[in-house]
């Protein structure tokens, strides 16, 4: 079966563009979203697929961590590396969806790990 395009996820979730970029403004608060659109063109010139993707890593994030703050405890915990403040604040300076991604890495990793140990 062939995967459906953005327009048509999007007209089937959040009816058009609109619903979802209601629904994106909403769950990117202080606490999930650095702020780093250009304002002369905004949220309007994002693609369906790239919004897509942003409110899919918003929802997972605010689901699994609450804020992104947590989601940076939990790299570090996953790196063995609690205690590194320097490493702390250089994740802190990295977007949301690049700080999963790399989260989701560190889980993989760790699985396969495991996997060849047993």
């Amino acid at each position: 079966m062939a995967n459906k395009a953005p327009l048509s996820i999007v007209k089937e979730k959040f009816q058009d563009k609109e619903g979802l970029l209601k629904a994106f403004r909403d769950l990117a608060t202080e606490d999930l979203w650095l702020d780093r659109v250009g304002q002369a063109k905004g949220l309007d010139a994002v693609s369906n697929k790239k919004l897509l993707r942003l409110h899919t890593i918003l929802t997972d994030v605010k689901s699994k961590f609450g804020s992104r703050a947590k989601l940076v405890e939990a790299i570090q915990t996953q790196e063995n590396r609690t205690k590194d403040e320097g490493r702390k604040t250089g994740l802190s300076r990295w977007s949301t969806p690049r700080l999963w991604d790399h989260y989701r890495a560190g889980e993989k990793r760790a699985k396969n790990a495991k996997s060849a140990k047993a």
